[in-house]
């Protein structure tokens, strides 16, 4: 009876058996993963970097390495660099000084038309000015008749009083000097009338002052101008001009003409819109403005193209208002090394290597001259054969070792290696 009754208070629960195979498994999962990444590693470590793996075994020191350039010491010349754009340096309104109707125009008169001094570019109407000039002539005849008239009577008037037996001179009345001084008046305005009628003809045509080219016609054949009236806006083709500001700092290296007995400065030019255009330009500067710009405090020099058009040498032409560049030669540098500016640091300074022991001392250099590629020096230590390094070398002291790279191969140049940053700062 009381084990019927404990077999149904406590009910039976049924495990299942732990095997010794279950366990291994187990334990095969978590050392199996273990075993792949430790042999990953080791693969990596013994086969993909031995050289790393070898270095770090002897624990030698990586050295810096750089590439580096030879100094020579040169006299070197500085050149300015400006630009301006090309000017006529005689350029006017074509006027009438008479009016009339235009009647012809000559083959030239059309813009970008090229002339020559005393060509006849345009023709007015001579109608009304014949006129005038035979009015005039007609006038001046008349009033030649009545000088003849008065010396006439003027001569007879004297041989009447010599007849009267009268001692005394005669007076101007009794001479008709009145009379003769009014005819010879006459006879004046007269010719004067008549130079001015042959001088409005010959105003009809009007010609050009000198050799030049059409900017632009303003004018046609059949209209009705007066007197003033723009008929042309021509420039002289003999020589250009070209304006060049030279900046204040740069006035010290240069000699430039201030008189019309100095000498001028030859100079460069090139064209400023097309790159890839080689062709160069001789000018010369002949002046300067004498005074500074206000806004920039620039000096302009003036130099003088000579055939701008290339009308004589065949040259490649400079069109008036293109935009140049220019190189002004300035004082020369003696016994100068020249520094590209690649291999300077910071507050002007280079790294130095020691031909024999690779050591590397750094200086500070103070240029003489300088611009966007290079910097002029002119420095006791610098001699010729001097070594100047081109990497940055980032938190190497004086008096490290570096290993010198060979100069880079023509098919391209690899990056130049330091100390392992690309800081560009000391």
């Amino acid at each position: 009876m009381a084990e019927s009754t404990e077999s149904q208070t406590s009910p039976s629960v049924t495990l299942p058996p732990v095997t010794k195979a279950g366990g291994l498994a187990r334990v095969w999962r978590l050392i199996l993963p273990l075993m792949f990444l430790g042999t990953g590693w080791f693969a990596f470590d013994h086969w993909m970097q031995p050289e790393v793996r070898e270095k770090r075994q002897r624990g030698l020191p990586q050295l810096p390495k750089t590439r580096v350039i030879e100094l020579n010491v040169v006299d070197f010349e500085p050149q300015i660099e400006t630009s301006g754009v090309i000017r006529a340096h005689n350029q006017i309104t074509l006027t009438s000084q008479v009016s009339g109707r235009i009647v012809a125009t000559h083959p030239q008169f059309e813009d970008g038309a090229y002339f020559e001094e005393g060509t006849v570019l345009v023709e007015l109407d001579k109608a009304d000015f014949k006129t005038a000039v035979a009015s005039a002539k007609s006038q001046q005849a008349q009033a030649l008749a009545i000088l003849a008239q008065e010396q006439t009577r003027a001569k007879q008037a004297r041989l009447d009083w010599e007849d009267l037996g009268y001692e005394e001179e005669p007076s101007d009345l009794v001479l008709r000097v009145p009379q003769l001084r009014e005819a010879e008046a006459r006879v004046e305005a007269a010719a004067a009338q008549l130079e001015q009628a042959e001088r409005g003809l010959e105003r009809c045509q009007i010609r050009a002052p000198f050799d030049g080219r059409m900017r632009q016609r303003m004018v046609g054949v059949s209209q009705t101008i007066s007197s003033g009236t723009s008929l042309a806006s021509i420039f002289a083709v003999d020589y250009a001009e070209v304006r060049l500001p030279i900046e204040a700092r740069h006035m010290r290296f240069l000699e430039l003409p201030e008189e019309a007995s100095d000498s001028p400065v030859k100079i460069i030019l090139r064209d400023a819109l097309d790159e890839s255009n080689k062709v160069e330009r001789e000018a010369w500067i002949v002046r300067t403005e004498g005074a500074l710009n206000e806004q920039s405090l620039d000096l302009f020099a003036i130099a003088r193209i000579d055939d701008p058009f290339g009308r004589e040498s065949g040259k490649a032409p400079l069109r008036i208002g293109q935009p140049v560049s220019a190189k002004v030669p300035g004082r020369p540098f003696e016994n100068v090394v020249v520094i590209p500016r690649k291999a300077v640091r910071q507050l002007s300074r280079i790294t130095v290597v020691d031909r024999d022991s690779h050591i590397i001392t750094k200086r500070m250099v103070t240029p003489l001259w300088e611009n966007d590629t290079d910097l002029v020096v002119s420095d006791e230590f610098l001699v010729d054969g001097t070594l100047l390094a081109t990497a940055y070398l980032v938190y190497t002291p004086d008096g490290t070792p570096v290993e010198i790279l060979p100069d880079p191969s023509p098919e391209g140049e690899p990056p130049v290696a330091s100390n392992g940053n690309d800081d560009k700062t000391d």
